[in-house]
């Protein structure tokens, strides 16, 4: 089958891979209709993680149930289903926990596993023709037949639910002011997310203007941070309180808010404690590594940051982190577009065949010509 394969930094290929297989009764085949790209692919991309040539990239899947194993119990062939990109047992203590991103099971000697994706298992991506299922009753969700909401449905992979998690963890309640740090897809997600749940006021800090421009479609107040302080224009339109709550949607290539041409990776962070009032909460559904090749100093290269503790305890701030559990919200969130109450999908810029996955990695990489989030479709051909 052809699939979207790593093979060095800011380069991956479309070749053909060995077709997955039922490997346990519980696994079914999957005929993937729809993968996106993640901005978290691109950390790996980029070669700012421990990835190896040779991995099949993809964690965002919608698909067919091609193939069944004989112990599965809820899924037939042709049901369409989407996948958390955490692969989960179900059964382990955090599964039944409802902390499936940290599933003790399916990757031994780490807490959790993902499709595609450096140490998280032996999982082959889905921006692929097909892809393997593991525990497919605990987690293929089942969407109604046919193609109505399919690149609203496929976010429900990861970016909705990684959005809506930033909101849970940061605790967000109706009538809460909110800053949104990053407005990128998963940003996005998060202001839509905080409007969902009933903020008040949502803040979207990003420096790219198509970003913002797409931040206040949906109803959050834009802040430019190459404008001045972040925190200092937030306050000004927060009687100088701050906001109640945070979100950190950007991670560990965070860029200075000084010079765009250069990384910070706690900048965020520190300027979230500054931006959010004492006793408020912080949500960071973004990615922090232990090990980044690339990192600005030795420090920064194993994931040791500085943080400003001090001034967190000292304003009685709270902070919950760690990647989603996708199918805490999935189903939720699948009913809310189903009943037209969401669309996630205004975030979706591009939607392409999946042999132009090199040409929209570059792209997406360096934000340009619009592509903000990448919708593959496996088995469409290559467009003239």
């Amino acid at each position: 089958m052809k699939a979207v394969v790593y093979e060095k930094p800011f380069n991956v290929t479309v070749r053909d891979v060995d077709d997955p297989r039922i490997q346990h009764p519980n696994d079914v085949i999957v005929r993937v209709t729809s993968s996106a790209i993640c901005g978290s692919d691109l950390h790996m991309y980029e070669g700012r993680t421990a990835a190896e040539a040779g991995i099949v990239f993809g964690h965002e899947n919608l698909g067919i149930v091609e193939e069944a194993g004989s112990g599965v119990t809820s899924l037939a062939e042709g049901d369409r289903v989407v996948m958390p990109f955490n692969v989960a047992c179900g059964f382990c203590k955090n599964c039944l926990a409802g902390k499936t991103g940290f599933c003790l099971t399916v990757n031994p000697g780490f807490a959790g596993g993902a499709y595609g994706y450096v140490a998280m298992g032996p999982y082959t991506g889905g921006q692929a023709e097909r892809l393997r299922v593991p525990f497919a009753d605990f987690n293929c969700l089942k969407l109604p037949p046919g193609e109505e909401f399919e690149t609203d449905f496929v976010l429900l992979a990861d970016i909705f639910p990684t959005g809506y998690h930033g909101c849970e963890l940061a605790q967000v309640i109706p009538g809460e002011s909110v800053a949104v740090f990053g407005a990128g897809p998963v940003g996005l997600m998060a202001a839509y997310s905080a409007l969902l749940r009933g903020a008040s006021k949502v803040f979207s800090v990003d420096r790219v203007p198509e970003r913002l421009a797409k931040a206040e479609e949906i109803g959050a107040i834009p802040i430019d941070f190459t404008k001045g302080d972040p925190a200092g224009q937030i306050k000004e339109q927060t009687g100088g309180e701050g906001t109640d709550k945070g979100v950190d949607a950007v991670g560990y290539q965070a860029q200075s808010h000084k010079d765009a041409s250069h990384e910070e990776p706690a900048v965020v962070l520190n300027t979230l404690v500054e931006t959010v009032r004492p006793t408020g909460m912080l949500g960071i559904p973004g990615l922090y590594v232990p090990s980044d090749p690339g990192g600005p100093d030795e420090h920064a290269k194993h994931g040791q940051l500085l943080v400003s503790i001090g001034r967190m305890f000292e304003k009685g701030q709270q902070m919950g982190t760690g990647q989603c559990n996708v199918k805490r919200y999935n189903r939720q969130l699948r009913d809310l577009i189903i009943a037209g109450r969401a669309k996630p999908s205004f975030v979706v810029s591009h939607e392409l065949p999946l042999d132009q996955a090199p040409q929209a990695y570059e792209k997406f990489d360096k934000r340009i010509e619009g592509y903000t989030k990448v919708v593959l479709h496996p088995g469409h051909a290559l467009a003239a």
